[in-house]
């Protein structure tokens, strides 16, 4: 009895289930969702090559620095690195000197050590980088109720990473008037900024790149609006993936151990079972 219960219990789930499925695939080809501004205008990353790219890819430390550089100058006073700590800056090529200084540029939560009370104080190496404002209320008080999102992982978080944060910060434009014959209602709101990489069209953050020299390398690179974003994005792969050239290097050997393992085995199975094959069908 019991099992014939979980026969017809099985069957009713089973003929909702594809029940289900059907209705919703008539549903899909009678009403079709309709068309919006976000479908017909969003656009997929730009293609930008990045020196960590590609299987046997390495960051380019001196990329790296000037990304960081721009992080620092720009990005910082809105987003924070909270997977990053001080002393990470050392695989950029920094000394443990100038990571200490860089550090004791930043303000960070501390306890006073007289009145035991909450207070700032300069960084240190062992410290991760810091909120650039106290709560969310602040943020969104700041970027026009929008609250910045941490950048650590960002590049892992979204689809072709690097790619989408280069495309996001040279992307911003006037909304074409294509957009606005189609859409009336699809004008962007006061205080937002139009930008086709982004998924809803328009973000309340203000371009952050907007002009030859904002950043002044101390390596000498021409600092323009596409340099400085394809810098900052390669930064944001490696506090993303710090590991990845470790990653690569560990994984060929790897698989170099995993070839020749599969061709040993092989031929162990040839040598062990080549009489006994000949005895079966003898």
């Amino acid at each position: 009895m019991i099992r014939i219960i979980s026969i017809l219990v099985g069957l009713f789930f089973t003929v909702a289930l594809a029940w289900s499925f059907g209705n919703g695939a008539y549903t899909a080809i009678t009403e079709p969702a309709p068309v919006t501004a976000e479908h017909e205008f969003h656009k997929h990353p730009k293609e930008v090559h990045f020196a960590s790219d590609g299987a046997f890819g390495k960051f380019d430390r001196q990329q790296l620095q000037r990304g960081f550089q721009v992080y620092k100058e720009v990005c910082s006073a809105c987003h924070s690195l909270s997977h990053v700590a001080f002393r990470d800056l050392t695989a950029l090529g920094y000394s443990d000197a100038e990571v200490k200084a860089i550090a004791k540029g930043f303000q960070v939560p501390g306890i006073d050590p007289n009145t035991g009370e909450a207070a700032m104080r300069p960084g240190m190496p062992t410290d991760y980088f810091p909120k650039p404002f106290a709560n969310d209320i602040a943020a969104r008080a700041a970027n026009n109720n929008a609250v910045p999102p941490d950048l650590s992982l960002m590049t892992k978080a979204r689809h072709d990473g690097g790619k989408y944060v280069y495309s996001l910060i040279t992307g911003y434009q006037p909304q074409p008037a294509a957009l606005l014959k189609e859409f009336p209602d699809a004008k962007t709101p006061p205080g937002l900024h139009y930008n086709p990489y982004f998924a809803n069209l328009n973000l309340a953050m203000a371009p952050p790149l907007t002009s030859e020299g904002q950043v002044s390398y101390s390596d000498g690179t021409k600092s323009t609006v596409d340099q400085m974003a394809k810098d900052v994005a390669s930064f944001l792969i490696w506090t993303a993936e710090p590991k990845l050239e470790k990653r690569k290097q560990t994984g060929w050997p790897v698989l170099g151990f995993l070839l020749f393992a599969t061709v040993l085995g092989f031929l162990s199975y040839k040598n062990i079972w080549h009489d006994k094959k000949k005895q079966l069908h003898s």
